[in-house]
Order: structure tokens, then sequence, then C-alpha cells
């Protein structure tokens, strides 16, 4: 691959993390990085921890679902300043767990679990596809969430039959500037941008949220099925991108920033070969 592959395009990214990095991997692809964050602020509540977390140490749980390997982790941080890690990571290891996300698959080596259900696509979707097998009957459930509550999750757990199903979400999220929701959408449909990278179905949500309250959700369907190239940097975003009508973008087999970045390289260069 030339190290010019994306002269003269310009490329947006959606994230607020690292984008440095991408930045520096992008111009030397011959690129031209425009950081527009869409990721809001996810903000870490600890107070909303102390009573779920004391309800989980003294009673227990027959399921604990993980959804994210950054959410697990503050559930053990907020336990230690509670004085209970121990029992937590004890009722932990008694009860049967449900993980999603290699993040989260990650998190429960460092701390020595196992789940018996192990979810590396990713989503909600796939998550439950993998539950359908097991039974819930009257079990009490206990779901640690990011950002967002997931009802579609509950009323499945419920349908199978769980007595009890309680979530708990360490993180939320707030909304992104609307001065660049603005700023990116104009842009958009400009066509002031070659491609944008998201890197969380959260970036997704916002910028077509926005969109759609300003009635010009066609118009940006239209630049993404178009001339702008969306890329997810994993199987939950593409979900997202794919759930709001978006049917060209590209996805990385390894779910990382850099992978993104190649993967678009790679298909601007097959379009030049193309010509």
């Amino acid at each position: 691959m030339g190290t010019a592959a994306l002269i003269g395009k310009r490329i947006v990214i959606a994230g607020s993390q690292k984008t440095n990095e991408m930045s520096v991997i992008i111009a030397k692809q011959g690129g031209m990085p425009l950081v527009r964050s869409l990721q809001g602020l996810t903000v870490f509540d600890e107070s909303l921890l102390a009573e779920p977390l004391q309800q989980l140490a003294s009673e227990g749980t027959d399921w604990i679902i993980l959804t994210t390997g950054i959410g697990a982790e503050s559930l053990v941080k907020a336990s230690e300043k509670l004085d209970i890690r121990g029992s937590l990571l004890a009722v932990f290891s008694q009860s049967k767990i449900a993980s999603r996300g290699y993040k989260t698959t990650a998190f429960l080596k460092r701390n020595g679990l196992q789940a018996v259900v192990n979810d590396e696509d990713g989503t909600i979707v796939s998550l439950m596809k993998n539950l359908e097998t097991r039974n819930f009957e009257g079990a009490r459930v206990w779901i640690q969430l990011h950002g967002e509550p997931a009802p579609e999750l509950e009323q499945f757990l419920r349908q199978k039959g769980a007595s009890l199903v309680h979530t708990v979400l360490p993180y939320r999220h707030t909304p992104p500037d609307i001065r660049t929701l603005e700023q990116l959408l104009t842009e958009l449909e400009a066509g002031a941008v070659d491609a944008v990278c998201f890197t969380t179905g959260e970036q997704v949500k916002y910028l077509f949220r926005y969109a759609l309250e300003q009635g010009r959700i066609q118009a940006l369907l239209q630049v993404f099925n178009g001339s702008t190239l969306a890329a997810a940097v994993g199987k939950v975003t593409a979900q997202a991108l794919k759930k709001y009508g978006v049917e060209r973008m590209i996805v990385p087999e390894t779910e990382r920033m850099g992978a993104m970045i190649i993967a678009i390289s790679k298909y601007y260069e097959r379009l030049k070969a193309d010509k």
C-alpha cells in the first residue's frame, strides 16, 4: 500500500480519544484529518453504584451480564472504595457470567473469572442469541450497562422467566456540542468530507438524531450512501449505522482505529485501480 493512499481525502475523526494518533496515521497516508468529536462526555457517576453494589455483594445473584470492559472495571474500583471488593468478586465467582465483547473478556481474565456465555461479536442482539438456550426461569439477573439502557435485553430476560432483572449504568453520556453537530452536518451536505471514522455507536446516534431533529435525515443518508464513506471501527458501531439506514460502510476485521484507517486506504486504492 502506498504512503499516499488517502492523498487529497478529507477524513473526519468523530471520536474524542486518540485523535492525535489517528490524525498522524491519516496524514501519513496523504489524507487531511478533521477532528469533529461527536462522542459527547462519558461521565462516571460513582454515587449511582454504592447501593446496587452493596446489595449485590450481600444478596448475590444467579446471573451477571457484563456488557463493557470499562464498565465492569468501574464496578470493581467502586467496590474497593466501599470496602466490599472481596465480597463482590466472590459473588462474581459464584454466579453465571455472560460477557459481551473482547474488552470484557480481558477484564474477566485479569480478575480470575470465567464466563459461561462469551459473546465476542459485541452486540446486544448477538448476546441475546447466545443466551437463547440458557434457562432463566426464576433466575435473578444483574446487568452492567454502559451509557444507555437496553430495554430489549431486559424484555428478553423477563420473557425467558427471570424473576428479577436489575440494571446498573456506571457511566452516562451527555450530548456533544451542538455547534460540532451542525458543522459536520453542513460539511457533509456540502460534499466537503470524503469519509467519517465512527468509533462508537453513540457518535452515530448523535449525528443522525440531530439530522432527524433538523429535518435533514434524508440528505444525510444520501451523502453516506453516495459520495461520503462511513467507516465503523467494529460490529457494534456498524450496527448503529445500519439501524439508521446506511448501506455502504467499511468495517475492519480487527476492531482497532488504526485498522479502520488502513481499511479506508485500501478502499480508495481499489477505487483507483478500478478506474
